[in-house]
Order: C-alpha cells, then sequence, then structure tokens
C-alpha cells in the first residue's frame, strides 16, 4: 500500500514502510498479544535480532551487524592511511 510523504511523494517512506511490513508478518501476526507490555518486549527482541543477528541475503548471509563493524574497520584503516 502506498503512503503519501511529506512531499507528496509515494516513496518517500518506501523504505520504512517495507521494514513495518516484515515487522508486522514475522512478530505482530503470528500471535494473540497479552498488552502493550508484552508488545513492547517482544518488539525489543526483535529489533536486536534484525539489526545484529539475522542472516542478510543480499550480504551473502551475514548479519548485519558483521559487515557494519568490518566497514567500519575499512573506513578506519583508509583514513588512517590517507
Amino acid at each position: 500500500m502506498a503512503s503519501v510523504g511529506s512531499r507528496g511523494d509515494s516513496y518517500d517512506n518506501a523504505m520504512a514502510e517495507a521494514l513495518n511490513s516484515v515487522y508486522k508478518a514475522e512478530l505482530i501476526d503470528r500471535r494473540e498479544w497479552s498488552g502493550l507490555i508484552e508488545v513492547m518486549a517482544e518488539t525489543s527482541k526483535w529489533v536486536s535480532w534484525y539489526n545484529q543477528d539475522r542472516l542478510h541475503s543480499a550480504i551473502a548471509y551475514r548479519p548485519p551487524v558483521e559487515v557494519h563493524s568490518e566497514w567500519i574497520n575499512q573506513s578506519d584503516t583508509e583514513s588512517v592511511a590517507a
């Protein structure tokens, strides 16, 4: 479903909406919730998993945090060499 962003462009929020769709499909819609506190606790766990542990096909099935750390270390090495 398209949205209308601040500039009236339906693609303004596309990335955020794609992530929200994944979040709802993988976590929210899969079970019954007892209340907001439970949703908040499980959301925190899901976000941690999503950002640190999940294997992502676009980065050779490696976790995002690993790829990010390598990028930071590479950037640091290149700035020292320059």
